[in-house]
């Protein structure tokens, strides 16, 4: 397993999953819901910036890995999973909305890793649907972390109308990416029909 710090800021990433979502489970030390929203909400930016760090760094420096592009998306699965699980707790989001982004992402990454496996990756490479889901997504569970006004912004009605934008552009998405590989699917299933044959 290689070591370097673009590494070092993934893994960094994955251990401050469990401090976005332990926040809320601390003893009751006097700490208002707001305050225990900012503290989640500090915590998930930050992971979300070692996002964008480490991968800047690792191509900057040149050290991008096999390892490092099975673990960044990893971390980044994890720490969205985890955030719209203790919403969904909190009553912040709607299940059906978290079950839908989170089913998504293990689809499309299933999907990834079998078409890496046949060597047609590149055809469910990330599009900009994916990545403007992305960014609304990533807006969106910090503001419903917070959940509350901030410098006059209701987060409360902005986070939830970000997070329904991200949730239909993960079906959206979703397809896009089934259309893109299903003549390679088709392709590959009438093969092993042929293959099958006696």
């Amino acid at each position: 397993m290689p070591f370097n710090i673009p590494i070092l800021l993934t893994w960094l990433r994955v251990a401050l999953i469990p401090l976005v979502v332990g926040v809320f489970y601390l003893p009751d030390l006097g700490f208002t819901t707001l305050q225990l929203g900012l503290a989640s909400t500090i915590i998930f930016i930050v992971a979300a910036v070692t996002d964008w760090f480490d991968g800047f760094l690792a191509r900057r420096w040149n050290q991008t890995s096999a390892f490092g592009a099975f673990l960044d998306p990893v971390a980044d699965k994890l720490m969205v999973a985890g955030a719209l699980l203790v919403l969904v707790h909190l009553g912040r989001v709607d299940p059906i909305i978290a079950f839908v982004i989170i089913g998504r992402e293990i689809a499309i990454s299933a999907l990834r890793e079998w078409m890496a496996q046949i060597g047609a990756s590149k055809s469910v490479a990330v599009s900009s649907i994916g990545k403007i889901k992305t960014t609304a997504q990533m807006v969106a569970i910090p503001m419903l972390l917070y959940y509350g006004d901030l410098f006059g912004i209701d987060t409360r009605f902005w986070g939830q109308v970000l997070l329904l934008i991200a949730a239909v552009l993960t079906v959206w998405s979703m397809f896009y990416y089934l259309r893109k590989a299903w003549p390679l699917i088709k392709e590959s299933t009438a093969v092993s029909s042929e293959n099958n044959k006696p």
